[in-house]
């Protein structure tokens, strides 16, 4: 090769890529392949590289994808990348860059094309392109499976080679390569339940593996690694006339000398900055689609085994011969990992699947006394609904539920006190409980609702981890029991609007009743919610009314919003204890005097709330709500994986054209 590429559009006049996508087959035992794979590059880590570079490649995919059944070079190519796999972990103990360059190099140009190919053919179809066999002398060719060959090389790869500098943008490309096979799925809008990739990937040699593969992952997102500056893992050239390395050819340039997308070379850096953490971001992104994979036909999924029964490294007992893909892991660091990084969906997706799927991760959280640090990043997730796609929202709403249903939690939430929480702007909280606060973030997530999106799903979400909470709310702070109240006013005059829309549609049809429905439908909706509000307050008032003063003053300041609500046959039994209430705290205020001062109602709020016979309150059914995962959950959490995957795969671009499996706009 003669000079140096530093431009993306020049690749398809590169002369050794022209030879490895011609009509010549290339023996495996052919210089060339030294030469090819002898190059110097920053990997793009932006999508925006990535998608100047794919264009780049699209042409040379197209006429190697023609040629390829006559020539075979693309199994050679891949023969030549498992052949310096072979002695990767040997290299990486021996600190020899150079093996675990090319190496890297090979892969990253495998992966580049396998993307174009998974876009323009089947798995069937992709998989003769790996069979094909080189024609020239020299073949290494045999009768084993090559696809199958790759990818368990790839997940070998992973596991074993260990996480250095200059082994840090191999096992990089290991993982984003391993989600490339899995990309079919972005071109089809049925869920994919079967197919080569997939039976290799759950029942096949990479089976034995899975555990590790799923603990390896984990770690990667546990450590959250930066990516080492490029002086440590990749060769700078040495002058114009080569590169560190020389061949014994004379020969020392290969694709590129350093690769500049546009001829930008900074931007590498920039995205580096922007996005430091690429292989934490991949493996979580490459788990999450393992981990939502569907079970097989006569199996399940060995990677969703594996994340529902890892155990602490701490728990000493016998593993469970049940569970054949358990591991151990440190869910301290785990645990650290997860608050430190629910900025993200698929962060938060990861959170949501521990704490529904993984008894053992589920025990261990609520068993944590600094809960605070993982449920504040929740909260402020729900704070900025208006900045987060609707998913993410789902799920943090999810995980507070699931969190809700443990009653030690629901008590221990009033224990812990904050101050000065710097993103909820509203008002100014100086000191709070966490309880509190997550009663504030949910209803102010109830009353967005109500005004924006309208979504039924999230208001019953956010009712339901309320309704959990309400017997153990403890010394709420004021503006939660005002917030409580306002929300009470909001549904009233809902309610109200509603009423007064269907009664002047009767009266103006003169007897056509066709459009009741509607607002019968639409009034059931906001008389389910009032209902489960009053059975809130009234939960709370029941088991707890003499440590919550401050929900009595709001509900006395606030009572004629309950008047109307009094007869009405939906509320009539539940409004018996507000009434008994209400009225038994109005009669110790007149007894109190008038002109009463805001510290002399509360006292007398406080002395009645010790003075009230509890049998003078009925009692309902403990408010309990347990989340359950609807029918066909894939349905639900494959589009939104790959969503992420789309969005957020580092260095990963693809056209919106041709995908299939969710709309541009979800999410």
């Amino acid at each position: 090769m003669g000079a140096n590429t530093s431009q993306v559009s020049d690749l398809s006049d590169n002369p050794s890529l022209k030879a490895l996508v011609g009509t010549e087959s290339i023996s495996e035992n052919d210089p060339f392949w030294n030469q090819l794979i002898s190059f110097t590059f920053i990997s793009p880590t932006s999508s925006g590289d990535s998608k100047l570079l794919e264009e780049a490649v699209i042409p040379l995919a197209k006429v190697f994808i023609e040629n390829n059944p006559r020539t075979g070079n693309f199994g050679a190519l891949v023969r030549i990348f498992l052949g310096r796999t072979k002695e990767l972990k040997i290299s990486t103990e021996c600190q020899d860059q150079l093996f675990i360059w090319q190496a890297h190099n090979a892969l990253f140009m495998i992966r580049c094309l396998l993307k174009v190919f998974i876009r323009e053919m089947s798995e069937e179809e992709l998989h003769l392109q790996f069979s094909y066999q080189e024609r020239a002398p020299g073949s290494c060719g045999g009768g084993q499976d090559l696809l199958e060959e790759l990818l368990s090389n790839l997940i070998h790869l992973i596991v074993e080679v260990p996480l250095l500098d200059i082994t840090y943008s191999i096992l990089f490309e290991a993982v984003t390569t391993l989600l490339v096979f899995f990309s079919y799925q972005l071109f089809h809008k049925d869920i994919l339940r079967d197919g080569l990739i997939y039976q290799h990937i759950m029942n096949g040699r990479c089976l034995c593996l899975t555990s590790r593969l799923v603990k390896t992952l984990l770690y990667n997102f546990i450590r959250q690694e930066k990516c080492p500056p490029p002086a440590t893992h990749i060769f700078e050239p040495k002058d114009e006339g080569g590169l560190l390395y020389g061949l014994a050819s004379g020969v020392a340039s290969g694709l590129w000398s350093v690769f500049t997308l546009g001829g930008a070379g900074s931007k590498a850096r920039i995205d580096q900055e922007h996005d430091p953490l690429p292989l934490s971001n991949q493996s979580l992104l490459l788990l999450l689609v393992l981990a939502n994979l569907t079970d097989g036909p006569h199996w399940p999924n060995p990677y969703r085994q594996a994340i529902t029964c890892f155990r602490n490294t701490q728990d000493t007992s016998s593993m469970s011969v049940e569970q054949p893909h358990t591991f151990q892991i440190n869910f301290n660091s785990l645990y650290t990992a997860l608050c430190e990084q629910q900025r993200s969906d698929q962060a938060t997706l990861l959170l949501y699947t521990l704490l529904h799927q993984n008894a053992n991760m589920r025990t261990y959280m609520l068993s944590r006394t600094d809960m605070d640090n993982l449920v504040l990043p929740i909260l402020e997730i729900l704070y900025h609904v208006e900045d987060r796609n609707s998913h993410h929202v789902y799920m943090a709403l999810i995980i507070l539920l699931i969190l809700t249903e443990d009653d030690a939690f629901n008590r221990s939430i009033h224990e812990v006190v904050l101050k000065n929480i710097s993103w909820y702007t509203e008002r100014s909280l100086t000191e709070i409980s966490l309880g509190s606060l997550l009663i504030l973030v949910v209803i102010r997530t109830i009353q967005f609702n109500m005004t924006r999106t309208r979504d039924k799903y999230l208001h019953t979400n956010c009712l339901a981890a309320l309704a959990n909470m309400s017997a153990q709310f403890r010394c709420l702070h004021q503006y939660a029991a005002q917030r409580i109240i306002s929300l009470f006013a909001l549904l009233s005059k809902k309610h109200n609007k509603v009423l007064e829309q269907a009664t002047q549609s009767l009266r103006g049809r003169q007897g056509d009743n066709t459009a009741l429905p509607d607002y019968a439908q639409d009034l059931n909706v906001i008389e389910e919610v009032i209902r489960m509000m009053l059975e809130i307050i009234n939960s709370c008032l029941c088991n707890s009314l003499h440590h919550n003063p401050n929900l009595v003053y709001a509900l006395l300041y606030k009572r004629e919003l309950f008047e109307q609500f009094r007869m009405h046959p939906s509320f009539q039994d539940i409004m018996q204890n507000l009434d008994t209430v209400i009225g038994f705290f109005s009669q110790r205020l007149e007894q109190a005097g008038s002109d009463l001062s805001v510290e002399r109602v509360q006292e007398v709020i406080m002395k009645g709330a010790q003075a009230l016979p509890t049998d003078r309150l009925k009692k309902f059914p403990e408010l309990k709500f347990k989340y359950v995962e609807e029918d066909q959950p894939e349905d639900f959490f494959i589009p939104y994986v790959w969503s992420l995957v789309f969005n957020s795969g580092v260095g990963l671009h693809w056209s919106p054209h041709g995908i299939e499996l969710f709309s541009m706009d979800s999410g």
